[in-house]
């Protein structure tokens, strides 16, 4: 059965722009689990070396589109396309930035709109400067 993604939104739903849908409904396809990424190197040494880490930039707008360069790696990688995505956890170590995200989001998801939980987070795992983390989960054919 190919592969089919619909985004189901209410009823009674307003019309007006939003990064993500209430609801996505998948038949067929393969699952694909990526990773949290950041706007960090994702191959990097562990324990963490800080200065592997300094070329992040170091605003929101920056790291969110470093991040999502990341993520369209990995989900080139498999095969996969922002299109192919389903859901996706985002976490910020500061909402009042929430809008400089949600722009890189646009320009990177377009019309796809996964399902998205985001929530403010005291620091990420990565390193101290890092603003924000994203993970995903594609469906592909």
């Amino acid at each position: 059965m190919p592969k089919t993604i619909e985004h189901i939104h209410w009823p009674d739903a307003p019309d007006l722009w939003m990064p993500y849908a209430p609801a996505i409904k998948v038949k067929g396809g393969t699952t694909v689990y990526l990773a949290g990424v950041t706007a960090a190197p994702v191959y990097h040494h562990h324990p963490h070396r800080p200065d592997e880490f300094d070329a992040m930039p170091r605003d929101m707008a920056g790291q969110a589109r470093a991040a999502l360069e990341n993520l369209k790696r990995g989900l080139h990688a498999v095969g996969a396309t922002f299109a192919d995505v389903v859901t996706a956890d985002r976490f910020v170590t500061d909402l009042t930035d929430q809008d400089a995200l949600n722009r890189a989001w646009g320009e990177y998801f377009r019309d796809a709109k996964p399902a998205t939980t985001t929530v403010q987070v005291v620091r990420l795992a990565t390193d101290p400067r890092c603003l924000v983390e994203i993970n995903a989960i594609a469906v592909i054919d």
